[in-house]
């Protein structure tokens, strides 16, 4: 069976009613530092025993958490008052103002204008400022450069493998001509030579080979008519068509 419902109601008895409030002031303190890392909140949390006795929980500081609650506190019935809202806002502005006028005085200080009314202490404050804004200044701007060299010089070292490549490619095609011209000149030279090596044919008849062949139409004639003597080189082919 499950737990009977507890009677919300004063424990008569001493010894229980302390029990109780150890127990349960322990689980209400977990629950409040839970809720503060859980939720990201500011918590604050105080309790007295009945013999007087203080407990507290602030997850910043109880002093923190007692002001922010005063002012907020403060805040939301002035809020409900419309006078008292017109005197929040002029108090605002002039709070507001005060922070304006604050920095543009030390914005002044700081370009290094106005300085006449300034202590020796205050002159050496301005200068341990300007000392520490100027190193973060350097700070920065060799952090930029630094990036920048660095990526200059891996464009560089990209730049110098694409190089690589390319003469190895160049390379490549300077030996694939080198081998197609030697194979070039090598037939040319075979074929020269073939050429020289051949033999001159000629017509055991007694005919060159590369004698001019005339042709020449003549009339039939008798076996016995002396045919007529042209001025055909004597080592000519002579051919002759008949009709007959």
């Amino acid at each position: 069976m499950g737990r009977g419902k507890i009677v919300i109601r004063r424990i008569d008895n001493t010894t229980s009613r302390q029990v109780t409030f150890s127990k349960r002031r322990n689980g209400l303190l977990k629950k409040a530092k839970e809720l503060s890392v859980l939720c990201d909140a500011e918590v604050g949390l105080i309790i007295f025993s009945s013999t007087g006795r203080l407990y507290d929980y602030a997850s910043s500081s109880m002093k923190s958490v007692i002001d922010r609650y005063k002012k907020l506190k403060e805040e939301h019935h002035q809020l409900l008052n419309p006078a008292s809202e017109v005197k929040f806002w002029e108090r605002e502005a002039a709070s507001l103002r005060q922070q304006l006028q604050y920095l543009q005085e030390c914005h002044r200080h700081l370009m290094g204008e106005e300085l006449s009314g300034l202590s020796a202490k205050d002159l050496q404050n301005l200068e341990s400022k300007l000392e520490m804004s100027l190193k973060g200044v350097r700070l920065k701007k060799d952090q930029i450069l630094n990036g920048e060299i660095k990526d200059l010089s891996q464009k560089g070292n990209l730049i110098h493998q694409e190089n690589i490549e390319l003469y190895k490619k160049l390379d490549v095609i300077g030996k694939e001509n080198v081998e197609l011209q030697r194979k070039a000149y090598g037939a040319r030279n075979v074929n020269e030579e073939n050429k020289s090596s051949e033999p001159s044919f000629t017509i055991t008849n007694g005919y060159h080979l590369h004698a001019p062949i005339h042709l020449q139409l003549s009339q039939p004639q008798n076996q016995t008519e002396p045919q007529p003597q042209n001025n055909v080189p004597a080592n000519a082919i002579k051919l002759g068509l008949h009709l007959h």
